[in-house]
């Protein structure tokens, strides 16, 4: 079983940042694959970012040049450094983590508001 915890979300002004964490945890030898989505109310869950385990990464168009996704396999970690954030960034991040198959976070919420 693996599990995966984000957390580091929170209420931002629209131009600030954040940075989100997201842990697995459990038994496994390795994570293949990592990445962010986010579901915004009414909206599909969405891809923002992802990483492989080599490092090699994959942004949707309307984060690229903002959020910056990196991960630490010494700690079986990945990260989103969202930086420039604006309001239509609100929404609920979700990590997910390929390993025997694919496990996803509980999501972690990010507002972004004046």
């Amino acid at each position: 079983q693996v599990q995966l915890v984000e957390s580091g979300g929170g209420l931002v002004q629209p131009g600030g940042s954040l940075r989100l964490s997201c842990a697995a945890t459990g038994n496994f030898r390795r994570i293949n694959d990592m990445g962010w989505y986010r579901q915004a109310p009414g909206k599909e869950r969405e891809l923002v970012a992802t990483i492989t385990s080599g490092g090699s990464t994959n942004y949707a168009d309307f984060v690229k040049g903002r959020f910056t996704i990196s991960r630490d396999n010494t700690k079986n970690t990945v990260y989103l450094q969202m930086n420039s954030l604006k309001p239509e960034d609100t929404a609920v991040y979700y990590c997910n983590a390929e390993v025997y198959g694919i496990y996803w976070g509980q999501g972690t919420r990010v507002t972004v508001s004046s």
